[in-house]
């Protein structure tokens, strides 16, 4: 502590000594040769036109090169990467000598030519820079024969484009009730992903070490509340009379129920048997389908719209259908469907169990809550995918016509109907 003064005088000196030294340095490292300089330029996310007409010509070439070389090297990646906010440093350029009069036409054209490249650049560059941000998967789909196909899938897909691309794959018959179904096996779920959603979303929740799966399987019930709207807009009468319905008055039914500018939801009550929270008990409880969600009576109350509770609403769930719920929970019957959010994967007290008496009350249950959840969306999948497999069988029937009478077309994943499937191994066949 006596030398402190004499050590704080050489500490001075030293930084002294070392700012003398390094100040040429500093100031021959702001000059820098013009052919040393380097044309750089990064785009920022907040004004892409403006930030890629700022460009050279040179520059969008460089850019849109770039963007290519990433797509196919990180096709499967969904992460990422924030850019700077633009900037461009431009080379200085020759003076520029004023054109000759009889050129200025000429001159006027090749400049139109000359942006219009530019924009169809700009055009490329905005396409490339999109397809850089899109997540994709790889999805592996099981088939019903046991066979499956591998796909690659990325968010802006849709479900109705990735059945038509199975369809090139499979050669099947291309009817309305082939469906893409996930299933839980851990919660004995499953559900048809519905035509209008883009299918990399759902998957996306998955935990990394799920057993949940894809299948492709023909659901033929999928859309019954279209080829029958009797069986829910008119549920009260007897199932005789709904039966005996011709077409026009079906036609006459979806007109009125999903052709105006509102769509209108089943009026359907009745009672359910609800599972209690953590227990195996089921109680019945009397359940009212509404536009937004689910609503039940309390006990005392009466069926009136002012008594009613909020049970459920659709935002934020999927109806799922379930498997030998009778043995795993105790159900009354076997005909039961879950309402719960896409993300929980596990046993959670926030799912809601219900069971029905009948698989015909649980198709009138779980079609009706559809229609309400998904609306007119709902209506347009099933016009999109009529015209899909009309455009489909026109096509074959013309494809008949030109062949010879012995061509017999085969479809790998459906069986003839007297196809009788090998006994699993290990079994002894009968």
């Amino acid at each position: 502590m006596d030398n402190i003064d004499d050590v704080f005088t050489h500490l001075l000196g030293e930084i002294d000594h070392l700012s003398q030294s390094l100040t040429p340095a500093a100031d021959t490292a702001d000059v820098v040769l013009p052919s040393q300089r380097e044309s750089t330029f990064s785009i920022g996310f907040t004004d892409l036109n403006e930030s890629l007409n700022e460009l050279e010509d040179n520059d969008l070439d460089a850019l849109v090169a770039d963007l290519r070389s990433k797509s196919t090297q990180n096709q499967s990646s969904g992460t990422e990467n924030q850019t700077a906010p633009s900037a461009v440093t431009q080379e200085p350029g020759p003076a520029q000598i004023p054109p000759p009069p009889n050129a200025v036409e000429s001159s006027g054209v090749l400049q139109t030519c000359k942006s219009q490249t530019k924009a169809d650049k700009i055009k490329l560059a905005l396409e490339k820079l999109k397809e850089a941000k899109v997540r994709k998967l790889i999805v592996k789909v099981l088939m019903s024969d046991g066979s499956s196909k591998t796909l690659m899938v990325d968010e802006r897909q849709t479900v109705r484009e990735v059945l038509d691309n199975l369809f090139e794959k499979t050669h099947c018959d291309c009817s309305i009730g082939w469906s893409l179904c996930e299933t839980n096996p851990e919660l004995q779920i499953e559900r048809a992903f519905e035509d209008h959603e883009h299918l990399v979303e759902p998957l996306s929740v998955w935990t990394r070490h799920s057993e949940n799966k894809i299948y492709f399987v023909l659901r033929p019930q999928k859309y019954v509340m279209f080829t029958d709207p009797q069986l829910f807009y008119m549920w009260k009468k007897k199932t005789a009379s709904c039966n005996m319905i011709n077409e026009q008055a079906k036609q006459l039914l979806l007109k009125e129920n999903f052709g105006g500018s509102a769509l209108i939801v089943p009026d359907l009550e009745g009672s359910l048997y609800l599972k209690e929270d953590g227990k195996k008990v089921w109680k019945p409880r009397y359940f009212v389908l509404r536009a937004s969600g689910i609503y039940y009576v309390p006990k005392g109350k009466t069926k009136s719209t002012t008594d009613l509770a909020c049970f459920v609403r659709f935002e934020k769930v999927n109806i799922y259908s379930t498997t030998n719920y009778k043995q795993k929970y105790r159900a009354p019957t076997n005909f039961c469907f879950v309402l719960k959010h896409p993300c929980i994967q596990k046993e959670s007290h926030y799912i809601k169990f219900l069971c029905c008496d009948d698989e015909h009350t649980l198709s009138l249950w779980a079609n009706s809550i559809r229609i309400a959840k998904y609306g007119t969306a709902l209506y347009k999948n099933y016009q999109d995918a009529m015209k899909r497999a009309s455009s489909v069988q026109t096509l074959r029937c013309n494809t008949h016509n030109n062949l010879p009478t012995n061509c017999v077309e085969d479809y790998p994943h459906q069986p003839p109907p007297d196809f009788i499937p090998p006994p699993p191994p290990g079994h002894a066949q009968a």
